[in-house]
């Protein structure tokens, strides 16, 4: 049977959906920076326990004009360092802000057992950003299970996101699905992992079905990401349109 990009929802039967956290749906909104900030470089973001929520990668100068943010989830058991680490020597060249949730559990919400936290820890941070740095379009992109919940999110909230790149996923689960983003997914031919065939080959013909505008790009390796990927990645997303606030 075909899959559609939105499923049903889980629980009791209501008239629509309530689209908070627990379905995945960021609040959080683009805007001008109210009190432009300064600081540039890798840059902590801290809990109200002090734990990390995130590492922001700022190119300099802040005066250079709007950045292309683009969040970017790490895999399984991974921290914030390594999302930063997927696309961290290309910032400098294409001025992309990157900010990289570090996970509250081994993995992200949803697949641990239900969107919140991570929904929640996003928009904070999300609204920290949009509060001191200019920006003018808006990607989400992962590896692994980050690639999986980039979808998953990304999906949710297409009217934020216009892009989502995902490096090996292995499925895309949105309880709502908004906007029309484009999608790019990558996966190696030899993944032991996350098996091609179930995964991103099936993930491609699912997303296309509907509609969506799918970029997929195989290769033979396994689980991981190459260098040739990411800058066919990054070539894709600079062939799209900007997405101003």
């Amino acid at each position: 049977m075909a899959m559609t990009p939105v499923v049903e929802e889980p629980g009791r039967p209501h008239s629509a959906p309530e689209e908070n956290a627990a379905h995945g749906r960021l609040n959080v909104r683009p805007q001008p920076p109210l009190q432009p900030a300064t600081r540039t470089g890798l840059v902590s973001v801290a809990g109200p326990d002090g734990d990390l929520q995130a590492l922001i990668l700022v190119p300099e100068p802040v005066t250079a004009g709007p950045y292309h943010l683009i969040v970017v989830f790490h895999g399984a058991g991974g921290s914030a360092q390594q999302g930063v680490g997927l696309l961290r020597e290309h910032a400098a060249e294409h001025r992309l802000l990157l900010v990289a949730p570090q996970s509250s559990g081994a993995t992200w919400d949803f697949i641990g057992g239900g969107f919140g936290p991570d929904v929640r820890r996003l928009d904070r941070v999300l609204a920290e950003v949009f509060a001191g740095y200019p920006v003018d379009r808006i990607s989400v992109g992962g590896f692994s299970d980050g690639a999986s919940y980039a979808l998953t999110l990304g999906l949710a909230n297409g009217d934020v996101f216009g892009d989502i790149l995902a490096f090996s996923p292995g499925f895309a689960a949105p309880l709502v699905s908004h906007g029309e983003p484009r999608v790019f997914i990558s996966h190696g031919a030899g993944d032991q992992v996350l098996p091609v065939d179930r995964c991103g080959r099936y993930l491609v013909e699912w997303l296309r079905q509907p509609g969506y505008d799918v970029t997929y790009e195989e290769f033979p390796g396994g689980h991981d990401v190459p260098a040739g990927i990411v800058a066919r990645a990054l070539d894709w997303l600079g062939k799209g349109e900007a997405r101003h606030p």
